[in-house]
């Protein structure tokens, strides 16, 4: 019999260890550099956004509404299309390559911005066709960096490297647009594009530092028949399947939360825009914890388990906000909703590398990127459709949010091998 005392202390040196794993991949040299290098590309990225869309409301002004819809759906459509053939890439080629070429043309793109701007030879027409160059590349070197990390901490510490990657986007999210603001007011716009280009420099200096990184072996199958080989292995196993169903629908059903909170500020709460970025700040407040919290956690072999349970809060919490009215509640729940987001999604990914081989990951993971990122626009098509037959924001977060409450119960009741430390029995390794 197991001895319940040397249980608790087992449980205590777990918990007194928390600080020490939050940070434990940035012990690893080449990951170390990379996520420095992300996160200084990453704040730049939320800069060049920022100025993007105001450049887009003052030249389009009245149909300003349609472009800036326009431009979101010319960078977001190549990551659908074109993600998949880059997962292919990204098991044929030496993903530090593909990398580089993505942050090469991005920072290109972002200096050709700042030169047409500054040169007063700006059009609509560039924009959308610079941000669609963007999302190309971005397909490609989408797969290859996600599945680059596993190689730089091993799978040990893969889902805390996948955390802290989560905390430098979300913490960019808040620094880049602060940077963005003060940028246009003391330098105007040319300075967030040239900023941002300046900024890709860091990631290709972190890559091209990288050392002793493995490289996929020499492909003697063709294209064709490696991505028709990615997909048998992934409707093979049934944990990637369905941890790329969980994907799929907590970005479907989650992702409007903040989609429509516009709305529900506006219509609910009868506030402007001063109160939805307040709003937007609890919720990336919270997306850091959760991150953290994330972090905190690292591999074990009850990841399965513990998305399934964070899955259904979430779920829950969705339909909480659908239900609240009162102000200080609503923003403690989107707090809440912004870590239960992180979580499922960093734990997601992390499911899906650690369930790829090697010789499988760039595959794996550009299916689980299409599923994840195709949930998101997807779910604000539906849920848009749903606030005009039920009649109001809030009733479509409480359909969503017990819709993902219900699909998360279900794999907790009937996904028995997801529960069962997949991980550590290795029948999907």
């Amino acid at each position: 019999m197991a001895d319940p005392e040397c249980g608790y202390k087992s449980l205590l040196d777990f918990i007194r260890s928390g600080p020490g794993r939050i940070a434990i991949a940035l012990k690893h040299r080449n990951f170390r550099l990379l996520w420095m290098g992300a996160f200084m590309s990453s704040i730049g990225t939320w800069m060049q956004r920022v100025a993007q869309a105001w450049l887009i409301i003052t030249m389009t002004r009245s149909r300003s509404a349609f472009f800036l819809g326009l431009d979101s759906f010319l960078g977001e459509l190549p990551l659908l299309l074109l993600t998949m053939v880059g997962g292919v890439f990204a098991d044929r080629r030496d993903r530090r390559h593909m990398i580089l070429m993505s942050q090469i043309i991005q920072m290109l793109v972002a200096l050709v911005l700042a030169v047409l701007i500054y040169m007063r030879r700006i059009h609509i027409a560039h924009v959308l066709a610079l941000s669609l160059i963007a999302g190309c590349v971005r397909a490609f070197g989408g797969p290859a960096y996600q599945s680059l990390i596993s190689t730089l901490v091993g799978k040990e510490h893969l889902p805390n490297a996948i955390a802290l990657n989560s905390i430098q986007f979300n913490l960019a999210q808040v620094i880049g647009p602060l940077a963005a603001g003060a940028a246009l007011a003391a330098f105007g716009m040319v300075a967030c594009f040239g900023l941002n280009s300046i900024s890709f420099l860091f990631v290709i200096a972190a890559v091209v530092a990288l050392r002793e990184v493995h490289v996929p072996p020499t492909a003697t199958e063709s294209m064709l028949a490696q991505f028709r080989g990615g997909l048998r292995f992934v409707q093979g196993s049934t944990n990637l399947v369905t941890v790329m169903v969980l994907g799929f629908c907590a970005a479907f059903l989650g992702g409007p939360l903040l989609t429509f909170l516009p709305v529900i500020t506006r219509d609910v709460y009868h506030r402007g825009v001063g109160f939805y970025t307040q709003l937007m700040t609890f919720s990336g407040a919270g997306a850091v914890v959760g991150a953290l919290m994330v972090a905190w956690l690292g591999k074990n072999k009850h990841m399965g388990h513990i998305l399934l349970i964070l899955l259904t809060l979430f779920g829950t919490i969705i339909a909480g906000f659908g239900l609240s009215r009162n102000i200080y509640l609503s923003a403690l729940i989107l707090f809440t909703g912004g870590s239960l987001f992180v979580m499922c999604s960093s734990l997601t990914t992390s499911l899906a590398q650690l369930l790829a081989p090697p010789e499988f990951r760039g595959r794996v993971l550009s299916i689980y990127l299409v599923a994840f990122l195709g949930g998101s626009p997807l779910g604000g098509l539906a849920s848009g459709w749903l606030v005009i037959r039920a009649g109001s924001a809030p009733m479509m977060l409480l359909v969503n949010g017990t819709a993902l409450t219900l699909v998360a119960l279900y794999f907790l009741i009937h996904g028995q091998d997801l529960k069962d430390g997949v991980l550590e029995t290795g029948r999907t390794l």
